[in-house]
């Protein structure tokens, strides 16, 4: 009688094991951050790339134009992916392109931009990635639409056609 309840038991064990891990599946607790919310750029000091020169934010986005500001860096292969994409936004000249170099060495940036083209009107460093993380970037590429001081989209990670189309629509 045993030998015959045993395999009951053993299928009943692994289906309760079955249906925790199968609801468990269905609650995902996966933090995924909000890329429409508006909120204002963060005030902070840098350098400027090629210069060296001592930057504030409020000198680098003027009120009434639009901005894109682009988080890259040499060693970020998306980044290199996504440039193309960039050159193009920067030749309709319909948004003013910032980019925020991160955590990158000066000679590597400066020979990327030699060999892919330099889309961006002004560039910013970001040595240590504190500047990023006051833009609320998880990582490189990310791209901010910002109009008056005001982030109005987030992009997380490389752009690509379908975004930069959003991009024009809306900045029309």
């Amino acid at each position: 009688m045993k030998n015959k309840i045993l395999p009951f038991i053993i299928i009943f064990i692994f289906g309760i094991i079955f249906v925790i891990f199968y609801k468990g599946l269905e609650d995902s607790k996966i933090y995924t951050p909000d890329i429409n919310a508006k909120k204002e750029i963060p005030d902070f000091n840098t350098k400027e790339f090629f210069s060296g020169e001592n930057m504030k934010s409020s000198n680098i986005f003027d009120l009434d134009k639009i901005y894109l500001l682009n988080i890259w860096s040499s060693w970020c292969v998306p980044c290199r992916q996504e440039h193309s994409f960039l050159m193009k936004l920067n030749s309709d000249n319909k948004v003013n392109i910032i980019g925020m170099n991160y955590k990158d060495n000066f000679k590597n940036a400066e020979s990327f931009l030699k060999e892919l083209g330099n889309p961006y009107k002004k560039i910013f460093i970001d040595l240590d990635g504190t500047l990023s993380i006051q833009w609320g970037a998880y990582g490189v590429p990310e791209s901010f639409l910002i109009y008056n001081n005001e982030i109005i989209k987030k992009y997380i990670g490389p752009l690509n056609q379908e975004l930069v189309d959003e991009i024009n629509l809306l900045i029309k």
